[in-house]
């Protein structure tokens, strides 16, 4: 995958907004001015991801000290403008919020907020959904079965709306699909959890970039990809050194451990 990055960062910022973009090029600016002001009390910078418009969307970003955009080369899907998108992110959060106005920036200091009070990874979900009804039924559904069989207990993964800790990045693994199952895989390395409701709008303009056939039939290959790589994820944690088990003014000491949860049945065991 191939990018050009335009706008380079002048360092780390408190809080990176990804936004995927596709043929958006009536809701950008709108959108660059909602996010400029939901986040005129954080040091922050936007990371825009133009995933190979064919319009005026790059355009249309206006330029600036908080901005940066990066450009495809050619359209590589959602999940591969996130994953680029979250590898550029310096700060200590990171938040994706799509680009057609249906999310609303303005629920983004709400999912910060629970940040400080210990979450890793904030994901919205869509209470009152503004989508036809046929869409709302077949997301429900697929929710539950997905929510169940990958273990993640997230009632709306469809919404991209989500806040993590910039560590969180590290569980995602770089897929075609990636970005629906954001929850399962970094719930899957251990990290804390949480949801809350989300203002959810009408598209004002352009269209929807899936279908209910494309939708499903990827999600379904995907979820037992996920579950397959759930359960072979690695299960180890590094023990204290013996120089920290003499002096007990060592053991406060960090020793970078790994402590992913696993199923006795799937464990290996070694021995000496």
């Amino acid at each position: 995958m191939s990018a050009v990055i335009a706008g380079e960062a002048e360092g780390p910022r408190g809080v990176s907004v990804v936004v995927p973009l596709y043929n958006e090029q009536e809701n950008v600016p709108i959108l660059q001015r909602e996010l400029t002001e939901a986040l005129r009390h954080y040091d922050y910078q936007i990371i825009f991801v133009d995933d190979g418009s064919t319009d005026e969307t790059a355009a249309r970003i206006e330029p600036g000290a908080r901005v940066r955009i990066l450009r495809f080369e050619k359209n590589a899907g959602q999940s591969a403008a996130i994953y680029a998108g979250l590898s550029e992110v310096q700060s200590d959060v990171a938040v994706l919020i799509d680009g057609d106005l249906q999310n609303d920036p303005a629920d983004i200091p709400r999912l910060l907020d629970e940040i400080t009070r210990g979450a890793d990874l904030v994901c919205g979900y869509r209470a009152r959904r503004k989508d036809t009804v046929t869409k709302r039924i077949t997301s429900r559904v697929a929710n539950f079965v997905r929510s169940r069989f990958t273990r993640d207990y997230v009632r709306d993964t469809g919404c991209t709306l989500k806040a993590m800790r910039r560590e969180c990045i590290s569980a995602l693994v770089p897929f075609k699909g990636m970005h629906r199952f954001i929850p399962a895989l970094i719930r899957g390395a251990g990290y804390k959890l949480v949801e809350i409701p989300v203002n959810h709008r009408p598209r004002r303009f352009g269209q929807s970039k899936y279908s209910l056939g494309n939708r499903a039939v990827r999600a379904t290959v995907d979820m037992f990809g996920v579950r397959w790589l759930l359960s072979r994820r690695l299960d180890f944690k590094v023990a204290p050194s013996r120089a920290q088990s003499r002096d007990p003014a060592l053991n406060g000491i960090s020793t970078g451990s790994f402590d992913f949860a696993q199923d006795d049945s799937d464990t290996e065991r070694h021995s000496r």
